[in-house]
């Protein structure tokens, strides 16, 4: 496509790739650029990953019923995904990373605390997709009988490991033509997969799976919001703040949510149709969740497979390496965004050996990392959505980096709120197959909840819990600081120092 005063995308498309500058500043209205449906091919390609068939195994795990498990996984991927659209709309309105703009409601260096979370489950996140793309790698180089042991597994941690740095020093817009890419080729990939093990579906072994109880239902539906949508908030505004202001709000967020979702939905169905089907593959995904989709494949697509296996974690763990390092930034690190990303690289390549050489129970710790980090970003997010439905206006850009601004420096009642949602969302989650968590779930007792080991247990009542505190309480006690922002004047573009 060639570039045109009046095509800003080709203008784009057309200019050479360069490491991006932008760090936490604000995006200048000449290089906002353009619409609401290019939000569609990141989310898209960060979320296409073949990981989702293996979230059917996941969600039958919690000892539910087919028709259970879907309707778990259509409400708890589309509703996490529509936070993450409300959340991108910030970006459009403030035109800066999303662990900035929460310095509205944070104070500038109050936000440092959210920040902090922010880049652990981001930094987390990416260690996860990393080390799955190395043991998916190693497990179809074991069935072709071309190795499969440390040695493969070291040079498949080192190609991924780069390929998702280079992309993060990068920036924006190499992320957007690698998401393009990997939307393609791992979307074909996928239908082919998809048409090779269809034979392998059992619909009267499905269909006799029994139902489980409603507190299971409801642990299935939160795994499935924090697996997807609330891992996903926190980094909601960093590529809708390139667009230009006067673009659609309803657009950034129906083409965020349909992009974000349409590929997981299709993924969790047949994911459950296999896993339903076949009790040793729900048994095998728990140890290896993608090599595990393997078992049913002919030998000649295994190349293929590891293709779109790698590329669509590549997909996701380029995405949270590039908002990981912004996020590092905004937790007060000096550094350039570039030298971030690449901090935040060592330390998954770090993570990923501990995960693919020395851990033994992947599922456990990898529900007990989601549900643990999970209720502090729900909270975080809770108070994030009522900020911005309590505003009316844009953001005063400048005073967003001065703590004696506006927004202030370091408000008490948004912490304070942030701790106390997290406090009883991590009384109330449990997690008995990592056992560095067995301290949580100390509020299931004294609420009459039936202890650590009753009903209730494994509901994950507490990442609900925080979101529906932070957000409440907000509405409740920050609509007067809000309407106190607003009804100041704008500041001047160089007022005073910037953090």
């Amino acid at each position: 496509m060639t570039g045109s005063p009046d095509n800003p995308e080709g203008r784009a498309a057309a200019r050479q790739l360069q490491v991006e500058t932008h760090g936490l500043d604000v995006i200048g209205d000449a290089e906002r650029k353009g619409t609401p449906r290019t939000l569609f091919w990141p989310w898209f390609g960060a979320n296409v990953s073949i990981l989702g068939l293996s979230y059917g195994a996941f969600a039958l795990g919690f000892g539910i019923s087919f028709w259970q498990a879907l309707i778990a996984g259509v409400v708890g991927i589309v509703f996490s995904f529509l936070l993450c659209g409300f959340i991108a709309v910030a970006g459009k309105r403030g035109s800066a990373p999303t662990m900035v703009l929460g310095r509205a409601a944070y104070g500038v260096r109050g936000n440092r605390l959210p920040s902090v979370i922010s880049w652990a489950l981001t930094v987390g996140w990416e260690t996860v997709l990393c080390a799955l793309a190395t043991m998916a790698t190693a497990t179809v180089f074991s069935r072709l009988g071309w190795g499969g042991g440390t040695e493969t597994k070291v040079v498949a941690l080192v190609l991924v490991g780069a390929l998702t740095v280079v992309g993060g020093v990068m920036g924006f817009d190499l992320i957007m033509r690698l998401q393009t890419v990997i939307t393609v080729v791992t979307g074909v990939l996928t239908v082919v997969y998809v048409v090779l093990v269809a034979d392998h579906i059992h619909w009267s072994t499905v269909s006799a799976i029994p139902a489980g109880s409603a507190q299971e239902f409801i642990g299935a539906l939160v795994f499935m919001m924090t697996g997807f949508g609330l891992g996903w908030v926190n980094a909601a505004a960093d590529y809708s703040r390139y667009l230009p202001r006067r673009s659609s709000s309803r657009g950034v967020i129906g083409w965020t949510t349909f992009g974000a979702s349409v590929a997981p939905l299709l993924l969790l169905v047949f994911g459950l149709l296999l896993a339903g089907s076949s009790d040793k593959l729900g048994t095998a995904v728990a140890a290896d969740p993608i090599g595990a989709l393997t078992i049913l494949l002919p030998t000649w697509f295994l190349v293929p497979f590891a293709v779109v296996a790698v590329l669509g974690l590549v997909g996701g763990a380029v995405l949270d390496i590039y908002s990981s390092g912004l996020a590092l930034l905004s937790a007060g690190l000096r550094i350039p965004r570039y030298l971030a990303a690449l901090v935040d690289g060592v330390l998954m390549i770090a993570g990923s050996v501990y995960i693919v050489f020395v851990a033994d129970d992947f599922l456990g710790q990898f529900m007990g990392f989601l549900t643990t980090l999970g209720v502090p970003i729900a909270a975080w997010c809770g108070i994030m959505l009522a900020d911005l439905a309590l505003r009316r206006r844009d953001y005063d850009e400048t005073d967003l980096y001065r703590p004696t601004g506006r927004y202030g420096d370091i408000p008490l009642t948004p912490l304070l709120l942030t701790v106390a949602a997290t406090a009883l969302g991590w009384g109330l989650v449990t997690n008995s197959a990592a056992h560095w968590l067995t301290w949580q779930g100390y509020l299931l007792q004294p609420f009459g909840l039936g202890g650590k080991t009753g009903a209730w247990a494994y509901a994950n009542l507490g990442v609900l819990a925080a979101l529906a505190l932070g957000f409440l309480g907000t509405l409740t006690l920050g609509r007067a600081r809000v309407h106190g922002q607003e009804a100041q004047a704008p500041s001047p573009t160089d007022a005073g120092a910037v953090v």
